[in-house]
Parts: C-alpha cells; structure tokens; sequence
C-alpha cells in the first residue's frame, strides 16, 4: 500500500529541485492539460476546465449582481478598426495574430483573431449610445483570445486563452473610476475567499499600464517560489477611446460629451497561480470553493460484509446536501487511491472501513494541512454533514490563505538602497521588495537593469520606507512592490 503511494508522489519532481518542472509534471499529471499538435496551445482537459467553470460561476453571479451583463462579440477585428486607436495598436502589434486569407482569396483586408475586444466594443458603442439615457452599458464578455506569445507555459502563457473581458461605458469620469476600483475590489474578494490567495491591490506604473489606458490597477500575488503573478486588472480609459471612436451622447442640457470607459479581465493564468500558490510536492492543493471534488469517500478493506453499503451512505447524504462529492468503489489499493486524489488536490478525504463501522465513525483528512480527525456517525449522518461543510466552507479556505499569507510575509523585505535589494536576493531568493521611487521611469529601469526585479505596483497600501528614492536618492513619492514576475 505504501509502496504504491510513493510511486504515485514520485512522480513529481520536487519543488525545491525544479520549480518550472514542478509545475509541469502537476498540470499534465493531475490531468488538467494536455499538449496539442498547435503550437503554443493546449487542451483544457475535464478536471482543469471544471476548475475554470467553478471560476466562471462565482464571478459571472458577483458580476450580475453588480448590473453586468454578458454579451458577445466577433472573434476578429478589421485592421482599419485596430488601427483607430494608436497607442492600443502599438501595445499589441507584436502580439497580434493576423488572417490573410478566406477560403483560398485573399483577403482585401487583413482581420486579427482578438487579442482583447475593446475597439469591438467601442464599434459598437458608436451605434448605440446617443443620449444620457443610453448610459451606462455594462457589459462582458467570457471568451478566448489570441496572443502570439514567443515563450509559452499552461495557463500562464498561452497563444489562446479563456478569460472574461468586462468593458463598460459611463457618463461622468466619476462614474467609471468607480467602476474601475470596483472591479478591482471584485476580483481581489474572489481571488482571497474563493481562491485562498492573498492580493496586493495597486496601481501600475505609467510604462506599465495597459496599451491605451488613462490608468491601469492590478492585483499581484506571491507564488510558492517568491515569484509575482498579476492576477487580474482593472484599466480606467477616460475618454480617449471615445474620441478615437468618435462616441458622443446628448447630455442632460442637450450638449455633445464624450463618455469615459473601462476594461477588466481575469482569465485562465488563475489556474496556474493555484498550482504555484497552495500546491506541494504530492501535487494539487484546491480550494474548496473551486475544487471539482470536494470530498472523496475511500472505502477500506471494500471487500468486506457491509463497507461499500455504508460508504455508499456517507455519499448519498453528502450529495444531497450539495457537495461535490465522489465514491471512489474501484479495485484500486486505498494506498493508491490516496495518492491519487492528494494529486488532484481534493479537499477532503473520508476513510470508512470495518473498524469504523464497528466504532460508528468515519475518518477526515484534509488536504491541504495532512490533518485527520475522527466524526460519528450519528442519526441522519447529521455530524459527518456539519464537520465536512464546516471544514469546506471556513477550516480549509481560512487555512490555505493563512498558509500562503504567510509566504508573502516570509519572502518579503523593505530596501532603502539597490545594494540592498541585491542582498536580499541572494541571501533569500525570489521575493517581494518594497522601496521607494522617486517616480522617473529611468529609475524603474534602471533598478531593474541592476537587480533583476521590475516594478508590479503601487500598492494602495503604503509603508514608508524611506524619504529617498531606492536608485537615485532624489525624494521618493512613493513605496513600490518589486519582483520578478510570470
């Protein structure tokens, strides 16, 4: 039995060892990918693509509820309509796919397979918005985009990749800034509860923002190996799309205004920042919120006069109380299962063998800490039902974050000078900086140039570190959080 569950775990090469290989060996052995004869593309297998719909599900319910609505748009785009907004074409052209050709004419003109959909959406707004009255428009859109990445990864980087692009549209600047940190506040609330990771909300850097973009925020999270992965944006666009579109509508005292928009999306990356933040040397780590199962029943020595029945029990009761349950009744060891579902990253694990029965009991390990604890089986299984929802919807999410949180703070570390932020490094690896800026782009390069790590945002939560600017030791203006990044 042990043996079997060593071959299993060893498969997976150790984190410590090879973070990059790690990750690999989880996203193919777990099953959530696979490769395909597409360059740069990958097969979103059954268990990964669950993961995403649960994703999909939480986030499309708080976005309706905010008065979003989901809408659809083409999957290509005109290059005249690309080029309508300069500093958005110049952001994406060397990311662009392009088609040339239909059927077998060429095209008169080339269209592009979308890397992001606003000029889409601003066609569009051009049509329909006239009047006040017409705004606001919220709207968003869940589909795949296209991005010729040179350098490619599962769900971190790929050339098509499932996201949600919300792309909204507002009267005042007012109106759509607070859209803007709305969504932003959305996404971090998801990514914390639902997803067990903690977020540093911020704003990018000019050099950084998003291709056409009056302001772009973000929320960064810390991996396993120290490393940073922007996990979702929020861009405040002002009017200048509106003026390249020529959107106009009548206000209230019947004059021509530009509205103000916005854009935000979070996309499939989320998968790989779960791999790289909970998971561990035994594979998947899986927040319940998101997990595909949340509890598998084990039967031990299933042979035996009674144990299947009873295991069927404990699965009927769960199932009706809507976990996502799975009875696991194969002829695989008990040893082999275990190994399998830590793989998958099953939240919790219920062993029931004749011993328990005889005792009136089952046993709970749960995934993430390795923890076990015994639960009776009392009338109607009421105790089993409370234990595992308890564990499911507080224990293990508060757990997992508190868990990662800590890594952050482990792996996180104040510079007043580059020489510092060096030291750091070497002494401790990837991790976080905070330092101050001056706010010269040549600085934010420069620290770069020097020590590897480039500007991920200002947090909006600042901690002064120091009056002087961590390159230049002009006076700083602000704390900024620095990293290598995915």
């Amino acid at each position: 039995m042990a043996k079997n569950k060593q071959k299993m775990v060893s498969e997976i090469t150790a984190m410590n060892m090879d973070f990059a290989q790690w990750y690999t060996d989880i996203v193919k052995k777990a099953e959530l990918i696979a490769y395909t004869s597409v360059k740069g593309c990958m097969v979103i297998r059954p268990y990964g693509y669950a993961i995403w719909e649960h994703m999909q599900h939480i986030l499309d319910t708080k976005f309706k509820k905010t008065g979003h609505e989901n809408v659809n748009m083409p999957m290509f785009i005109p290059e005249s309509l690309l080029q309508k907004e300069k500093d958005h074409v110049e952001g994406f052209a060397p990311e662009v796919a392009w088609v040339t050709h239909g059927g077998s004419e060429k095209l008169e003109e080339r269209v592009c397979v979308r890397p992001t959909s606003e000029t889409l959406f601003c066609d569009h707004y051009a049509d329909i918005i006239h009047s006040y009255r017409d705004l606001p428009k919220l709207y968003n859109q869940w589909v795949s985009v296209v991005r010729w990445e040179k350098t490619t990864r599962p769900f971190l980087r790929s050339r098509e990749f499932l996201w949600q692009e919300g792309h909204t549209i507002h009267a005042t600047a007012e109106e759509a800034m607070e859209e803007t940190v709305q969504m932003l506040n959305i996404y971090a609330d998801f990514c914390e509860k639902s997803l067990a990771m903690p977020v540093i909300k911020g704003q990018k850097t000019e050099s950084d923002k998003f291709a056409g973009a009056v302001a772009t925020y973000a929320i960064e999270a810390m991996m396993h190996d120290g490393k940073a992965l922007q996990a979702g944006t929020s861009h405040y666009f002002g009017d200048g799309f509106a003026k390249a579109f020529q959107i106009q509508f009548a206000g209230k005292d019947n004059q021509l205004t530009y509205p103000h928009q916005t854009s935000w999306g979070v996309s499939t990356r989320l998968i790989g920042a779960i791999i790289m933040t909970h998971g561990d040397d035994n594979g998947l780590v899986l927040p319940p919120a998101v997990a595909p199962i949340q509890a598998v029943i084990v039967p031990i020595a299933q042979h035996k006069e009674g144990v299947l029945e009873k295991a069927a029990e404990l699965y009927e009761t769960l199932k009706a109380q809507g976990i996502r349950v799975k009875l696991d009744d194969s002829d695989n060891t008990p040893g082999w299962k275990f190994a399998q579902y830590e793989m998958k990253g099953v939240p919790v694990r219920i062993e029931i063998g004749p011993k328990d029965i005889e005792n009136n009991q089952c046993v709970a390990a749960v995934r993430y800490s390795g923890e076990k604890q015994t639960i009776a089986l009392d009338d109607a299984y009421a105790t089993l039902f409370a234990t595992v929802q308890q564990l499911l919807d507080t224990q293990i999410p508060q757990g997992m974050f508190e868990k990662a949180l800590e890594n952050r703070r482990s792996k996180t570390f104040a510079c007043t000078t580059m020489e510092a932020i060096q030291q750091a490094l070497e002494t401790h690896g990837d991790c976080f900086i905070e330092a101050m800026w001056c706010g010269d782009e040549a600085c934010e390069d420069k620290v770069k140039e020097v020590t590897g790590v480039g500007s991920r945002c200002i947090p909006f939560e600042q901690h002064h570190h120091s009056d002087t600017c961590v390159c230049c030791g002009k006076p700083a203006k602000q704390m900024v959080l620095w990293a290598k990044a995915y």
